[in-house]
């Protein structure tokens, strides 16, 4: 096995595969390794619509060996150390792999531990997560009868900011459809100070929470769960300048250290999120963990040989696919520039993503922004008759679930965009 590349990428989920694509179509000669323990690649975009019935799993899921491009080397291992100042990262079972250039793009890893009682009630299937198995969301949702219906996410960043709301729509949506609305209290909990942080999308959203009725919680971050009493805790954070809460969230109580105990009948979260431990413990990252690259190069601030992008990077924006599109080219074509002895001065990634955000079946709004949140809808849209994406629209809704997934195996895992 060789143990030497000009380029070594850590990670072979999307931005990992994207770069490598990328990189072996503008020049195909170049040593190019990823570093990938999984066998499974997943589309995980779809997996909100398979937590509400309307996609099949299976078709989310391929072999990670069928992604790999052609002439790039698989090691298939867990990075275990990154040592920066002598170009090396060691893995679990195949020792010491060195770089000229390395990419880091392992993605995030679930930190249950961050709110008690989490990893219990996520084993004894009391409450569900779609980022972990939107099947089991899907299971309880047709279970459910009624009752409180809360939904919620961590103060930690997440993957998918928008995915915890998109759960709670479909949900919505579905019980609406099942004659079961009047029966249920939707409440929707969030450590976040508004709905979206795009103003003309928070706009339609909170219609769409009028419409469902929904008990919109901001300043609410979930810190416990008592899966046999089937009870989960929030602390409220309201600021003192802010408009208080009128009331507490119906059927709660306020315990002795201030937590409001709420009893639920259908609870869906997002994890607790942060980067990998060998990200963390290596030196690269900033004060909360996060790979400390340039917002704008992708370049790590300290090891000019060092990029960064995906999940794992320390980008004020959304941690989203649609960003790793935008991403990847700016990192492929700086790591040619330090190839060709060049500076890497593509600073063109202004922290474009975007948040296709299912508002129900058949529907869904499209967030595209930047880094000061101004809303950046694509003008190719109009080939889709969409003239105001910010809105809901059916034709949005069938580019998710049927456009996306196509232009993601096809076209992203391809290195074509």
């Amino acid at each position: 096995m060789k143990t030497n590349y000009q380029i070594l990428i850590v990670g072979g989920g999307t931005a990992g595969i994207m770069v490598s694509a990328q990189l072996k179509r503008k020049r195909p000669a170049l040593s190019i390794a990823i570093i990938e323990p999984s066998e499974t690649h997943y589309y995980q975009p779809a997996f909100t619509l398979v937590g509400a019935g309307t996609y099949a799993m299976g078709k989310t899921i391929r072999k990670e060996a069928s992604v790999i491009p052609a002439g790039v080397d698989w090691i298939k291992d867990r990075v275990t150390k990154v040592s920066p100042d002598s170009n090396e990262v060691i893995t679990a079972k195949n020792g010491t792999i060195r770089y000229d250039y390395l990419v880091l793009a392992p993605g995030l890893v679930y930190d249950l531990s961050l709110i008690e009682g989490l990893s219990e009630a996520l084993d004894k299937g009391i409450v569900c997560s779609n980022y972990i198995d939107p099947e089991h969301t899907w299971k309880l949702l047709q279970a459910f009868k009624g009752g409180n219906a809360i939904f919620t996410q961590p103060a930690t960043p997440i993957k998918c900011g928008g995915a915890p709301q998109k759960a709670m729509y479909l949900a919505a949506d579905y019980l609406r459809q099942k004659g079961l609305a009047d029966k249920t209290n939707i409440v929707f909990a969030t450590p976040g100070t508004v709905i979206f942080g795009v103003k003309t999308i928070a706009d339609t959203l909170m219609k769409v929470i009028n419409r469902y009725n929904v008990d919109l919680r901001l300043f609410h971050t979930p810190v416990k769960i008592d899966a046999a009493r089937k009870l989960v805790y929030f602390r409220d954070t309201t600021p003192p300048d802010k408009p208080q809460p009128p009331d507490i969230i119906k059927g709660s109580t306020v315990t002795a250290e201030g937590l409001i105990e709420v009893p639920f009948d259908f609870l869906h979260l997002a994890p607790p999120q942060a980067a990998p431990g060998f990200i963390r413990d290596s030196g690269l990252s900033n004060s909360g963990g996060w790979l400390d690259v340039d917002n704008n190069s992708l370049q790590h601030k300290t090891y000019s040989n060092i990029f960064g992008l995906g999940d794992v990077a320390a980008l004020p924006t959304a941690k989203t696919g649609a960003a790793i599109r935008k991403q990847a080219p700016v990192v492929v074509d700086n790591l040619l520039k330090l190839l060709n002895g060049s500076p890497a001065d593509n600073i063109s990634y202004e922290g474009y993503s975007s948040c296709p955000l299912v508002t129900g079946y058949g529907k869904m709004v499209l967030a595209e922004f930047n880094y000061k949140n101004e809303f950046t809808p694509d003008p190719m849209l109009r080939y889709l008759l969409i003239s105001n994406s910010d809105k809901e629209h059916w034709r949005l809704w069938l580019l998710k679930k049927y456009m996306l997934p196509y232009m993601y195996w096809n076209r992203m895992m391809k290195g074509k965009m």
